[in-house]
């Protein structure tokens, strides 16, 4: 997580490109006092929607301002929302304007962060945003807002009330034994486990009958600015969201994915930023370390290298990347590349025109060959959410300690000691005991902005 939670965040909330309207979000303690440095507007105790003009540094556009002050905000915290005209340049302008009146750039994901941390929505809630912000079919839209909608969020909750209650009378029958009138018979006791092995079971059969999103293998395009990547990913896919094609080098900023038919199955292809040595913003680095994210977890990994200018990625010799030499179109280049580069990609290479569709089966061919026969069942499995299925295992598991217990009639401070480890578990679905590092990788998916 970039700087600290006390800070009032900014980053350009609206996708990427030119639009009739541009979102510029603001949250944190000073995100009143910040826009009125930039509008002729003064926060309120209540909610606002109203016109104003955003001015500053000779900037003067017309602005629809939404002030939604904390708690009654997404994040619970000072909410302030600029809608400007969705020229690319223009919200560039107004987000440097906002930087410097004492806002800093939000890392990925830090809006939905905050909205966690402050209590607003659990982790499985904040995941299934995730999971519909990249969702790419009908299917994994709908496995998404079941998990954004609360379903497994309701079932922990229930869960986790039974496995406390159950964990508390058995520490509470400690104190007495079986004449006296606090102690609960072991009956009881074992009624009210089978309770919670059966809602632990439905929860656990819910999510496997949930279709998780990314349950495809993902490729992804790598390479230096104006490779010919967005291009490439245009032939190749069938999005509705085309990539944005431009020859100035940054075009791309948030990864863009879209499904791709390989031989009859599909894998998700994923369009990233243009590799860059050094960096001049913020904002820049964040593209970077997200774009760098999407290639740490690709199944295959399409090099893409401009037969034009060539720009060469760090030697390696991982089985998963294919040299793609691309722009062999272009007048006077070499169709292949130079022989002492082949050898850094023990994959294969392919030679291409995306404009003119040479080399595409190639890479088709190349990519089923990396990825396997038993990629996509291996995906599938992957693709359960295997974080919450992990930890509901692991939760069942301590129930079956438990039962065990009470059959060969444990000690019953043991017995709530295998009750604690079924609520932990639960807890690291929610959120509530998630190691850090792992929040920086499930937010770290998310899109700058969001």
């Amino acid at each position: 997580m970039v700087g600290s939670s006390a800070d009032t965040i900014c980053a350009i909330a609206s996708a990427p490109g030119s639009a009739g309207r541009g979102v510029l979000r603001l949250s944190g303690a000073a995100a009143g006092e910040i826009g009125s440095r930039c509008l002729p507007w003064k926060p309120t105790g209540g909610r606002v929607a109203i016109e104003a003009r955003f001015d500053g540094q000779g900037l003067n556009l017309p602005a629809f301002v939404l002030w939604m002050p904390g708690p009654r905000s997404f994040t619970r915290e000072d909410v302030l929302e600029l809608h400007l005209p969705g020229n690319a340049y223009l919200m560039q302008r107004a987000l440097a304007i906002v930087l410097q009146a004492g806002a800093r750039l939000a890392g990925a994901g830090e809006f939905t962060r905050r909205a966690f941390l402050n209590g607003r929505l659990d982790l499985t809630r904040a995941e299934g945003i995730l999971a519909l912000v990249q969702a790419q079919s009908r299917q994994e839209r709908k496995a998404a807002t079941a998990l954004l909608f609360g379903g497994l969020q309701e079932r922990l909750s229930s869960l986790r009330s039974r496995v406390d209650g159950l964990r508390a009378l058995c520490e509470a029958s400690l104190d007495f034994d079986e004449a006296d009138t606090g102690h609960v018979p072991g009956a009881e006791l074992l009624e009210r486990l089978q309770q919670i092995e059966t809602l632990l079971a439905e929860a656990l059969a819910w999510e496997i009958r949930r279709d998780a999103p990314r349950s495809e293998p993902l490729v992804v395009l790598a390479g230096a600015p104006n490779a010919g990547k967005s291009t490439l990913f245009n032939a190749l896919t069938q999005t509705e969201v085309p990539a944005l094609v431009e020859n100035e080098a940054g075009s791309t900023r948030d990864t863009l994915h879209g499904l791709w038919n390989v031989q009859g199955r599909y894998v998700r292809l994923a369009d990233t930023a243009g590799v860059q040595e050094t960096v001049a913003s913020d904002l820049e680095s964040q593209v970077q370390n997200l774009a760098a994210a999407e290639r740490d977890r690709a199944d295959c990994m399409l090099c893409v290298v401009n037969a034009n200018e060539p720009i060469w990625p760090d030697p390696g010799s991982d089985e998963h990347r294919v040299l793609v030499w691309s722009q062999i179109d272009s007048p006077g280049v070499n169709p292949e590349p130079p022989l002492d580069r082949r050898a850094d990609f023990s994959a294969g290479w392919v030679a291409c025109s995306a404009i003119m569709g040479t080399g595409l089966p190639a890479i088709l061919l190349a990519v089923h060959a990396v990825l396997g026969g038993d990629a996509w069942s291996a995906h599938a499995a992957r693709g359960l959410s295997e974080r919450h299925l992990q930890a509901l295992r692991s939760a069942q598991e301590s129930l079956d300690c438990v039962r065990r217990g009470f059959e060969q009639q444990a000690p019953l401070d043991l017995i709530a000691e295998d009750l604690r480890g079924a609520t932990d578990a639960l807890d690291g679905i929610a959120g509530r005991t998630t190691a850090e590092d792992l929040l920086s990788k499930i937010f770290g998916q998310f899109c700058i902005g969001k």
